[in-house]
């Protein structure tokens, strides 16, 4: 369920106080009620066995908005009977830390241990992430954090190496209906929707069980003598902003998404992630720089045109601009998605970089040197190079790779596309090369006879 549930609510409603939000109402008030986190919460997760231990240690919970962080952290410390102390990362500074310790400490020497929340908790630069880790480790406090950021990339390797990541899901379409209908039992009748109109309000919450809340206690509010349609529904609900980061972990999972589904073929899955992340307010300038790296990473020579396409679109993006300008890129995502795929360049690069690095101190040899002046054609500088173009089929067979260096194969196109064609070039030169070889060698044995 939710950060749901905030811990700073008004407490209960009365004369002169303002009425509890329903997400407070509903706030759980034991493990068993919490939805949609059962593989966390059950008897035999993570959560469910330490809780049955006894024994709790430092978690991280990452997840989304709207999952439950806060109130699971709640209830772990009910259920430990540990001091619940909340803090968010955005209004916290080094001064308020210091307090919240020096109070744990008492605390702990008067034998009460401390639950620390620190919600956002990848906000705190290293510095005041390094500043929890001497008093995690004394046990001065049991420190839960909650993020909705990768904290791979967020959080000191020091503090996950004394936390346990615990991973929440965004809620599903069931646990959006439990919860709906726990909402409909607190306001005292049901909402006055249709079931498709219902299904409606689910989407639009987005997995985000607090936002869920917040739309049923706005349509409970309305007035109407019939329920409402899909279309009405509408019409009457501002449409929630797209659950979006452009900079954050949400970014990089959605253009992985959109990068996959052109790498699969699936025209489909690409042009909805593409779409996606242009409803989140994406840069079309950055996706169309994306999908042109999809062109050569992907497709490659299995289709050269699809490189061009691709520059094609950005360019036509730049004429038209928004909104009609994202066509270009969609339309270059659905070339992409049905082009054959190769990556045998993308490899053979990678590969020729490995070789060159290993290497590196390796010359060319002196046939292909460049030779300029007297002094390099006396040393030897361009002696003995066959110009291609004077021999048969426009082919010497040279050895251009360094001298004493192995001939290595980098480039391994593949049956596929314009590919095909190349592989059959490819297997034409080799067998050239090596008929090559093989003459070069027989006039060194006649000359050796001779």
């Amino acid at each position: 369920m939710s950060d749901l549930f905030n811990d700073g609510a008004v407490a209960d409603t009365g004369i002169g106080a303002a009425p509890r939000p329903l997400a407070d109402r509903l706030r759980p008030q034991t493990l068993s009620e919490v939805v949609g986190q059962e593989k966390l919460l059950g008897p035999e997760g993570p959560l469910g066995v330490m809780l049955a231990s006894g024994s709790l240690s430092s978690l991280v919970l990452w997840g989304p908005p709207g999952v439950g962080k806060t109130t699971i952290a709640r209830l772990l410390a009910d259920g430990t009977d540990l001091h619940f102390v909340q803090v968010s990362a955005i209004f916290t500074g080094v001064p308020d830390l210091r307090k919240v310790f020096e109070a744990a400490k008492l605390r702990r020497a008067n034998g009460r241990g401390t639950l620390l929340f620190v919600d956002e908790i990848h906000r705190f630069n290293k510095a005041q992430q390094d500043g929890f880790l001497p008093h995690m480790e004394d046990g001065t406090i049991l420190l839960v954090g909650a993020t909705t950021e990768n904290p791979s990339f967020e959080l000191n390797s020091a503090l996950l190496s004394r936390a346990q990541v615990l991973v929440l899901d965004r809620l599903a379409p069931p646990d959006l209906e439990l919860l709906a209908l726990r909402a409909e039992r607190e306001i005292g009748r049901p909402l006055p929707l249709t079931r498709d109109a219902r299904d409606a309000m689910l989407e639009m919450s987005g997995g985000d069980g607090r936002a869920l809340l917040n739309l049923v206690e706005q349509v409970s509010g309305w007035k109407t003598d019939a329920e409402l349609d899909r279309a009405s529904l509408s019409e009457r609900l501002m449409r929630r902003a797209a659950k979006y980061d452009k900079s954050g972990d949400e970014h990089y999972n959605l253009i992985s998404a959109l990068h996959k589904s052109v790498r699969g073929s699936d025209p489909d899955a690409a042009l909805y992630w593409l779409t996606r992340m242009l409803d989140g307010g994406e840069d079309p300038r950055y996706l169309a720089r994306r999908v042109v790296r999809m062109s050569v990473e992907d497709i490659g020579l299995a289709d050269p045109q699809a490189q061009r396409v691709c520059l094609d679109a950005w360019e036509t993006y730049e004429r038209l601009g928004s909104p009609e300008g994202e066509l270009a890129i969609a339309q270059a995502v659905t070339y992409l998605a049905l082009a054959p795929k190769s990556n045998a360049a993308y490899v053979a690069y990678k590969s020729a970089t490995r070789h060159a690095v290993e290497t590196r101190g390796a010359p060319p040899p002196l046939i292909i040197r460049n030779a300029p002046t007297k002094l390099m054609r006396e040393h030897g500088y361009g002696a003995g190079y066959s110009y291609d173009h004077d021999a048969e089929d426009a082919f010497s067979g040279q050895n251009y790779f360094p001298d004493g260096v192995e001939r290595a194969k980098h480039y391994v196109p593949v049956e596929r596309g314009f590919e095909r064609e190349l592989k059959k070039r490819d297997d034409w030169f080799a067998a050239l090369r090596e008929k090559r070889a093989k003459e070069a060698r027989s006039a060194d044995r006649r000359s050796g006879s001779d």
